[in-house]
């Protein structure tokens, strides 16, 4: 289910499975009758219901029709002891009452969107069809959902890392209209529990919500343990709404991470209370930038949808706009009319390397943000991409362009700002010209993402790193409306 994706400028949204024809599933269908279509996605029975995605890895389904009781029950169990709101107060591990709060709020979603959503599946059947079941016919109702997680979720529940958690699950509805979902964690059911509305219709005629495909038979895990979304909020500010409608649709198509590339040359946007004037002089303009409480708000908001928010702050390069607050920082600072000497792209400017000025500002960053974003982050990305070797050369404490002398200080920056991620109990990332251009000695846990090309992610396999490939030439644009989601 899912696949992983980078969505921004050069790193955008991709597909490494290369399947593009799975972006039009609904349309598939409809065109091409022949059920032949659908071998390629895996071991499926039958074609699958239009609104059903990600395919999952296996199911079938047939053609009754079942309706949602207005007095639907939902019933969650783990490993065979039901939980209930009494019950939760006295769970006897603190990740065993993570679970009952992430499985109680997806089944409330779950809730919401059955009695809210208003879908007509209009656009997947020939105009003037006769779809929809006969509205005053006698009905099977679905009035009880039992949900059975076989195992205890681990502490690392609310923050995995990549792989960590087993995210199967099973999903089964009868023509009788028994629901019954597994799954061995609570990050599974909430995977279940996304396919379990999709399956669901608004009858036209508003008289009631009914799956017509019953009964189905579903197994479903992710063939990608890393599904991520990166989104850059530096170059184009996007309101805290904006970000959390954006978690909302990462989690309908289950992916599990937002790589939120918060800072870059173009702006501050992110509010560091020991460093005020950061957000103050470098975002686009005054309220253009995320509080600790809009920060916090947006990790919990993905926490609970099994999407895991974590932050990069791009350095030594793309940070010209630290200048705005702290010129004596930045070198090289807005080059004109030569930039492109200096930089990949204007404003040109990058931290000094050899600046102990500088190493106390990063001191000071690391100690305000880490322990901020630690109780919902696993990762946390140092950035490291697109470093210009030539403004080095305009550094009076370098004044060198060379690789011999560049190394060891990118070497001494990196592991200092690597120690502090890894001290706050996080899993430091880079960009991959870290590894494969600057030949630089990373950690072992380091994770190091691919941006330029596929062969980058054999290469930084072949050097001992888990790699995310975030291929350059996959990405989407996303448009803010003048009226975000609320």
């Amino acid at each position: 289910m899912g696949s992983e994706g980078e969505g921004w400028h050069k790193r955008d949204l991709n597909y490494p499975q290369k399947d593009h024809s799975r972006r039009s599933v609904s349309n598939t269908w409809t065109i091409q009758k022949d059920t032949s279509v659908w071998t390629k996605f895996g071991p499926h029975a039958s074609p699958p219901l239009p609104s059903l995605w990600p395919l999952p890895s296996s199911y079938d389904h047939g053609t009754s029709v079942v309706w949602i009781a207005d007095d639907i029950v939902f019933s969650y169990a783990i490993a065979n002891e039901t939980i209930t709101q009494a019950s939760a107060t006295e769970l006897p591990t603190l990740s065993t009452a993570a679970s009952y709060a992430l499985v109680k709020a997806a089944i409330q979603r779950a809730q919401d969107r059955l009695s809210q959503d208003n879908f007509v599946p209009w656009k997947f059947h020939a105009r003037n069809a006769d779809f929809e079941p006969a509205a005053n016919a006698s009905r099977i109702n679905i009035r009880n959902v039992t949900i059975q997680q076989q195992g205890i979720d681990s502490a690392a529940i609310l923050k995995p890392l990549a792989g960590e958690v087993n995210e199967r699950y099973t999903l089964s509805i009868t023509t009788a209209g028994s629901v019954a979902i597994t799954a061995v964690s609570s990050i599974g059911i909430l995977r279940a529990l996304e396919t379990f509305t999709q399956l669901f219709y608004r009858h036209s005629s508003n008289a009631g919500v009914y799956c017509p495909g019953a009964p189905v038979n579903i197994i479903d895990a992710p063939k990608f343990s890393y599904r991520g979304f990166n989104m850059d909020v530096a170059r184009n500010w996007y309101p805290p709404s904006f970000i959390l409608h954006t978690i909302d649709v990462l989690a309908w198509n289950k992916f599990n991470l937002l790589h939120l590339h918060v800072t870059d040359a173009q702006s501050w946007p992110l509010d560091i209370p020991a460093l005020p004037l950061l957000s103050q002089k470098g975002a686009y303009r005054t309220g253009l930038s995320y509080s600790r409480q809009q920060l916090a708000q947006i990790q919990e908001y993905g926490m609970y949808r099994g999407v895991q928010v974590f932050m990069e702050i791009d350095m030594p390069g793309h940070t010209s706009s630290i200048a705005l607050a702290y010129p004596d920082l930045i070198t090289g600072y807005n080059v004109l009319p030569d930039w492109s000497t200096y930089a990949a792209e204007p404003p040109s400017g990058s931290l000094k390397l050899n600046s102990s000025a500088v190493y106390a500002f990063l001191q000071t960053l690391w100690e305000d943000l880490l322990p901020r974003v630690e109780p919902y982050s696993a990762y946390f990305h140092t950035g490291g991409d697109e470093v210009n070797a030539n403004v080095y050369k305009l550094d009076e404490t370098v004044r060198s362009n060379a690789s011999a002398v560049l190394k060891p200080l990118l070497q001494a920056f990196i592991d200092f700002n690597h120690g502090y991620v890894r001290a706050a109990g996080m899993t430091p990332m880079v960009w991959e010209e870290m590894l494969l251009q600057r030949n630089l000695t990373l950690g072992q846990d380091v994770v190091v993402q691919a941006w330029q090309s596929d062969d980058a992610v054999a290469q930084i396999v072949a050097r001992g790193h888990k790699a995310i490939g975030g291929n350059n030439n996959y990405w989407v644009r996303l448009f803010l409306s003048l009226s975000p989601p609320s």
